[in-house]
């Protein structure tokens, strides 16, 4: 019979691991979005891999959630776990939504910008992967948030220059829609990255 505090002591690690796989995910996608922009239209193919990693992303949200639904003590906030999970998941949602719509608005050749944002995402991604695996000890994780922070902010200068780009040269007005669309998309992933990094260090600092 085990003792009392065995059966209520926050053992299940596997919140963790998913975590870590979920971060893992991001890192892939946004690795093969930065490859599709930048061997397009050649690179097509890699936009079913980006559908992968989306449909892996949702595998992992689904595990954490059924993991909780059957969980009567957990190593983090109940509430923690549910919007860490959402808001890694969104980081692999826009990144497919780009992949998806590069096809759907046929387009022939990305804007550089669109590289450039990919590329930002990128490294943000590569943030939160090397930031997620902190969370088991409930280590600092500052240095990741604030160049997350930064990038965030670089995405958000680029998007700025594209847009306005749009708009200078006469550039033909269904284009213009679709490339606005896609450059938002862009930035919804990044800042989808930095909300990941807030929740991450609200965690941190709730249990340290």
């Amino acid at each position: 019979m085990p003792r009392l505090t065995q059966v209520f002591a926050p053992r299940d690690r596997a919140y963790f691991e998913l975590f870590e796989e979920a971060g893992k995910n991001i890192y892939k996608a946004a690795l093969l979005l930065e490859e599709l922009l930048t061997g397009f239209p050649d690179s097509r193919a890699l936009a079913e891999q980006i559908l992968r990693c989306e449909q892996e992303g949702d595998r992992i949200t689904h595990d954490i959630i059924d993991r909780l639904n059957h969980s009567f003590v957990t190593p983090i906030d109940r509430e923690d776990i549910l919007a860490l999970a959402s808001a890694l998941d969104d980081v692999v949602d826009y990144a497919e939504e780009v992949a998806d719509y590069l096809g759907l608005y046929k387009i022939e050749a990305p804007m550089d910008q669109a590289i450039r944002l990919a590329q930002v995402l990128k490294d943000s991604a590569r943030q939160i992967d090397e930031a997620i695996p902190r969370l088991r000890g409930f280590r600092d994780l500052s240095h990741y948030t604030v160049e997350i922070n930064r990038l965030e902010n670089e995405g958000d200068r680029i998007t700025r220059e594209a847009v306005a780009s749009l708009f200078d040269g006469g550039i033909d007005p269904m284009v213009v829609i679709r490339w606005k669309d896609l450059f938002e998309r862009l930035e919804n992933a990044i800042d989808a990255t930095e909300h990941v990094a807030n929740i991450l260090e609200g965690i941190v600092i709730k249990n340290s």
